[in-house]
């Protein structure tokens, strides 16, 4: 594991590396508007992901290098991603754009436009809790390459069964909430839910190469 400092327009982000041995794709993964890297779903890809030949690039944006606990707009935040893009593509291996909640939309909205082979969208936000009519799915729908969505069964911001028809591919976390937390009560346990996440995840990125 490494750190890499990237200066972008939006400011200083910081990549943490997780290399594969053989590596044949590059997971490059941001975080929400609410934390950071050391979201569980981020932080068990990490671990598991380089094991199965993909290096994963742990994405923090300038406004979480910088301190501050509120997030920057939507266009700073894709500044910030396209910022750091030059350095994930560097070891000239096909790039996987993904993020969590926030940064689940900044890859969508940024992926043909910086040539992603794919989007992992963790967490997706359809809709801001409890106002599904002001819907993101046009920025799903928009992403133009393949894309695997991993959504909680309880998450506030977008039920699995609230999502359009699409090209896209969705998995279900049961009993997840916006973190993939799950309750005590659910027949599932905390590590099983993560186990969901990164096993298919693994599934789906030896489609890819």
């Amino acid at each position: 594991m490494s750190s890499e400092i990237i200066e972008t327009d939006a400011g200083t982000a910081r990549i943490t590396w997780h290399p594969a041995k053989k590596a044949r794709l590059v997971l490059a993964v941001s975080h929400g508007a609410g934390g950071g890297i050391e979201a569980r779903d981020l932080q068990a890809l990490a671990a598991v992901l380089p094991v199965h030949g993909v290096t994963v690039a742990l994405v923090e944006q300038p406004w979480r290098v910088a301190g501050k606990k509120v997030a920057s707009a939507p266009k700073t935040l894709d500044i910030g991603w396209r910022g750091i893009w030059p350095a994930v593509a560097k070891p000239g291996l096909p790039v996987v754009s993904g993020g969590r909640s926030a940064g689940a939309r900044v890859a969508c909205r940024t992926a043909t436009e910086l040539g992603a082979a794919a989007v992992l969208a963790l967490s997706f936000p359809l809709h801001p809790p409890g106002k599904p009519e002001k819907s993101r799915a046009d920025e799903l729908l928009g992403a133009g390459v393949p894309t695997l969505v991993v959504q909680g069964g309880n998450d506030p911001f977008g039920k699995p069964a609230e999502f359009p028809e699409g090209d896209f591919e969705l998995v279900e976390v049961p009993y997840g909430d916006h973190g993939f937390a799950v309750p005590k009560r659910a027949e599932i346990g905390q590590e099983e839910a993560l186990e969901i996440i990164t096993g298919r995840v693994v599934e789906w990125t030896r489609t890819l190469g």
